[in-house]
């Protein structure tokens, strides 16, 4: 129906905001409860909005929604006796006076502490994004495993043994020390990086481009940029990324939504402001003698926004690729270094780069070695984008690869 629309996009950016402040006023032990009340409150709206219609203001509809649900519970539930009451009897307030602070500063300070609490040492980097994903970004569980590659079943227990670490080791939800927050900040930066991929590059949806989760990601790390002692040059370097990257969105799909390779693409159509802002962060993060992959990422960025197709380019965008396979190896970074090479040396040498590296269950690997064989033996061309076509998840990727197909 028409009036679920908006459902999914104020899923996205509303529930975390509501987690992160009933969590905040519950405590870390009943962070489930937190989550269910969210829940239950987008569950009302699919429900009322169905047949009355959408809300004049659906944001507030939610936030009186969640207030309401939280004051019934603490009516009825043992948080009330464990930990408001306790509350109550200092200040000689009611029920009714219990604040649910939903203000924007509240909401705001509320997702950066969680973030830092989601992210705390005691419990490990996987479970600290995993957990950041379900809480802070909206993430279903199902999302959750495809961005590790992973099944439900483990993700869920994941999740499970990491909350009951957070309530054993009964942590504050609070600001971390200035010395705690270099330790805590790599996994909230890997965190706000997977969901911007999940939105610009897609492996469990079958649209091109998910703004929405772009968006979020990008929010999110403009909290860190505004809070002064995580204002660091890797968070400046993300927001950097990002904002190149989002520079393309308009020219990266056709009006039938179909994907638009980046050498096909309109420069017309990309974003000049969002790439000012993306060459102002990156200077911000230029500051001292730190280079996380975010610096280097967002270098490579830098340079797909010059559309000249020159050696000067491509050679500038290997030697990055080079440096950033020193400081972190992944498979997608030795892929697009390889295109690189191929664009920089030429084919034949790419081709022997690329097929030491056997991922052979990967169909961007077999894309690229397709692209790599076309024009140099086109049979072998067509035989790696079957493959690839065999092994691709979404339409969009099989549409993509049959077009390539089709072309040879």
């Amino acid at each position: 129906m028409a009036s679920e629309e908006p459902i999914p996009h104020l899923f996205r950016t509303e529930f975390t905001k509501i987690a992160s402040v009933l969590c905040k006023l519950f405590g870390i032990e009943h962070i489930e409860v937190a989550e269910d009340i969210a829940g239950e409150t987008f569950l009302l709206a699919l429900e009322t909005w169905s047949y009355k219609g959408i809300p004049e203001n659906p944001v507030a509809w939610l936030y009186a929604v969640a207030k309401n649900k939280a004051r019934n519970l603490i009516v009825r539930n043992q948080i009330f006796n464990t930990k408001i009451q306790p509350e109550l009897k200092k200040s000689e307030s009611s029920i009714d006076e219990i604040e649910i602070d939903l203000s924007e500063k509240n909401i705001t300070d509320s997702q950066l502490q969680m973030l830092f609490v989601i992210c705390n040492p005691s419990i490990s980097a996987e479970s600290q994004i995993g957990l950041a994903l379900r809480i802070l970004c909206g993430f279903g569980v199902e999302e959750i495993a495809n961005a590790f590659l992973t099944n439900k079943e483990t993700i869920n227990k994941r999740l499970h043994r990491a909350k009951e670490k957070l309530r054993h080791e009964k942590v504050a939800i609070e600001f971390p020390s200035a010395k705690e927050i270099d330790k805590r900040l790599a996994p909230v930066l890997t965190t706000l990086y997977l969901l911007f991929n999940e939105g610009y590059y897609s492996e469990t949806s079958n649209a091109v481009l998910r703004e929405d989760l772009c968006l979020e990601a990008m929010r999110l790390t403009h909290l860190l940029i505004e809070y002064e002692p995580t204002n660091l040059p890797p968070v400046n370097a993300l927001m950097s990324l990002m904002c190149f990257h989002a520079s393309r969105f308009k020219a990266r799909k056709n009006e039938n939504g179909e994907l638009i390779l980046y050498e096909n693409q309109d420069e017309n159509l990309w974003n000049k402001d969002l790439i000012q802002q993306g060459i102002y962060f990156l200077n911000q993060a230029s500051i001292g003698n730190t280079i996380s992959k975010y610096h280097l990422e967002a270098s490579i960025a830098y340079w797909h926004t010059i559309k000249a197709d020159t050696k000067e380019k491509w050679e500038n965008i290997l030697q990055l690729y080079n440096r950033l396979l020193q400081i972190e190896y992944s498979p997608v970074a030795a892929l697009n270094r390889t295109f690189a090479l191929s664009k920089a040396n030429g084919k034949e040498e790419a081709i022997i780069e690329a097929e030491k590296l056997q991922l052979n269950n990967n169909h961007y690997y077999f894309t690229l070695l397709g692209e790599l064989y076309k024009g140099v033996n086109n049979s072998k061309a067509k035989h790696n984008f079957e493959k690839a076509l065999s092994l691709a998840k979404t339409q969009t990727d099989k549409y993509v690869i049959q077009k390539k197909i089709h072309e040879l």
